[in-house]
């Protein structure tokens, strides 16, 4: 492999970005994304949010409609597919069905012009890279879903690209293999160093996968960080709905002071962290994660109130709780199941709280006024999140 940029700098780097269709609508706006070397980088995004065409892009397979894409340095545009030196995985593995596994490998090398002894060689190190060593004169045909995922890893390998493109691998595989095959590309990743860009619609897989992830509504990165500050620290409503679940609540703020604000919601007064809430008298969306609500809180904390148990789901190793609070406003609490706790009851009335830090005041929905809640109808007021 030619010497490539060290760990850390910038491999592509995305100026300006625009992708139109039609000449009208854009599917990607004003993009502005530097790739770093060895990382691995995942965009993640709903369906028709920009996420495949940034990959389709960056691979030579659409056009950029303004602004520019570089690798390494230099400029892509006019650069076909082929000699842009970059691997690529899709969802529906793309192995050509009449070639054996080893035949599958080496057409990118005999493409290459490689000698007959290093193609041999190169083939035989990307099958035991991916575990496959013995299966060459099978046909892709002759293999379950995740060998055949694991032939188009190898074959997006094996002309050592220094970036590989991934559209969906796992989405065809059932839940368990997916989630195999989640470590060992995660382990692949670690032990050969090359530069990842994933696509994925699957929120866990790009937190279980990334070092980081760049989260896209819209035809824009709404928030690019590591899985942990994207879970813990959104920057934005849509960030916060769509990475993991969590309980949003629509308020007023009525009062800022150092870093907090004080928002009127359905629940009475509440204590949250200004991350992105406007002024005193504007609209805000509260977020605060499942595990963050306690249930019989310590003294003292911020924000506390008496709810009823409506529902309680046992997941093995933590119950999901569902409160109703008397105004009618619904949330969720993740509780652990631990050696010696109390029984709980659907009916019963228990004290829940969360700490100031624990609830992120964020930008508001469009178009969002005070609340005005009343009785069991304010629970259109209480947004449960995914």
């Amino acid at each position: 492999m030619t010497e490539g940029p060290s760990q850390g700098q910038t491999i592509v780097r995305f100026e300006a970005v625009d992708k139109s269709y039609d000449g009208e609508t854009l599917v990607v706006r004003d993009l502005h994304l530097a790739v770093r070397a060895g990382e691995f980088l995942t965009l993640l995004g709903p369906s028709g949010s920009g996420k495949t065409t940034c990959l389709l892009m960056l691979a030579g397979f659409e056009t950029v409609t303004r602004g520019e894409i570089y690798l390494k340095g230099r400029p892509l545009s006019g650069v076909p597919p082929h000699r842009r030196g970059i691997g690529m995985v899709f969802q529906n593995y793309a192995l050509f069905p009449h070639m054996t596994v080893e035949e599958n490998l080496a057409f990118p090398l005999e493409v290459r012009r490689l000698s007959r002894d290093a193609i041999r060689a190169r083939v035989r190190r990307a099958l035991e890279m991916v575990q496959l060593v013995g299966f060459g004169n099978r046909r892709p045909g002759q293999l379950s879903g995740g060998q055949q995922q694991r032939v188009a890893l190898a074959r997006a390998l094996v002309f050592e690209p220094e970036i590989v493109l991934m559209d969906e691998p796992l989405g065809a595989l059932d839940k368990q293999l997916r989630e195999n095959m989640q470590m060992e590309l995660k382990q692949l990743h670690q032990k050969l160093g090359v530069t990842v860009v994933y696509v994925t619609h699957d929120q866990s897989e790009a937190l279980t996968l990334s070092d980081r992830v760049a989260v896209f509504h819209e035809g824009r990165i709404q928030q690019l960080a590591p899985p942990r500050v994207l879970y813990e620290e959104p920057e934005n409503a849509f960030v916060a709905g769509f990475i993991g679940e969590n309980n949003r609540l629509v308020g007023v703020v009525r009062e800022l002071r150092g870093g907090l604000c004080r928002v009127e919601t359905p629940l009475g007064p509440i204590w949250a962290r200004a991350v992105r809430c406007g002024a005193v008298g504007e609209p805000t969306l509260l977020s605060l994660r499942p595990e963050r609500l306690l249930l019989e809180p310590p003294h003292p904390i911020a924000n506390r109130w008496c709810a009823r148990i409506r529902e309680l789901i046992y997941h093995g190793d933590h119950w999901r709780v569902r409160l109703c609070h008397p105004s009618g406003v619904e949330m969720i609490l993740k509780l652990p199941n631990q050696p010696g706790q109390r029984t709980l009851v659907v009916g019963e009335e228990v004290e829940v709280g969360f700490a100031a830090e624990d609830c992120r005041a964020l930008d508001a929905p469009s178009g969002t006024g005070p609340p005005v809640p009343s009785g069991e109808g304010a629970e259109a007021a209480s947004l449960v999140g995914r």
